[in-house]
């Protein structure tokens, strides 16, 4: 269970002790509760005692390293995930984005600008939340949404492969059927902005979402386009 603690629960996984200090200082003085692991094993049994709204997590780390854990725990938790690495390839972000975490940031860096990153991610995990111990399926004519293992399954059953950045605008929509949702709030609950300007990234990955669930992506049935509005779910969707 987690602790009756006032203010957002994060729990930093780094072995670099003065970069992990100063990071938990910078974050309580901003109102936030921080756990300190230095490995995956710490990692995990801090998780066995507290829930957490948010893991900052090293991607160099001694035995399992940052990316194998990323992608462990995103086959338990939907809690959001900021790397952080020494790295500076473009491929070690893109691998880290795609196995499940949910931003990136290389060193050095500035506690401060870890500590805006932060915000927005629990900004982005507020809108329409989840319960991370019993997360609800979702359900529209036939697909299969589990927020919990990030998996969709078609009418057929078969698995569907989702990017996480296509996951996340699905997840809002399903949260959200029949409402209008704007590119800046699709933008909020993604990162479909990162690469470009905000309309074409969100209508580009909404197109490839489009192809995975409609007959005709040219003639959407599901997801609609509202003028001047962004686009909307007209699915009734079933939460079980």
């Amino acid at each position: 269970m987690k602790n009756a603690r006032e203010g957002n629960v994060i729990l930093i996984v780094e072995d670099d002790y003065q970069i992990a200090k100063l990071l938990a200082d910078t974050l309580r003085e901003n109102g936030m509760t921080v756990e300190i692991a230095c490995d995956g094993s710490e990692m995990d049994s801090q998780f066995a005692r507290n829930e957490f709204d948010l893991v900052v997590l090293d991607v160099m780390l001694p035995g399992e390293d940052g990316l194998s854990l990323c992608r462990r725990l995103r086959t338990k938790t939907t809690v959001p995930i900021l790397m952080l690495t020494a790295l500076g390839h473009e491929i070690d972000r893109i691998l880290g984005i795609e196995i499940g975490a949910d931003d990136y940031m290389t060193k050095p860096f500035s506690a401060r600008e870890v500590t805006t990153r932060i915000r927005g991610l629990l900004r982005r995990a507020s809108y329409a939340p989840v319960s991370r111990e019993r997360p609800k399926l979702y359900r529209f004519e036939g697909w299969r949404i589990d927020p919990l293992r990030r998996q969709v399954h078609d009418p057929s059953n078969a698995r569907v492969p989702m990017t996480t950045h296509e996951f996340d605008l699905l997840l809002a929509f399903c949260r959200n059927p029949g409402c209008i949702l704007t590119r800046e709030e699709l933008l909020a609950v993604s990162h479909a902005g990162l690469a470009g300007p905000i309309e074409r990234s969100v209508d580009v990955h909404m197109s490839r979402l489009r192809k995975k669930f409609e007959k005709d992506a040219k003639d959407p049935v599901f997801f609609k386009t509202v003028r001047l509005g962004g686009y909307m779910l007209t699915a009734a969707v079933e939460v079980t």
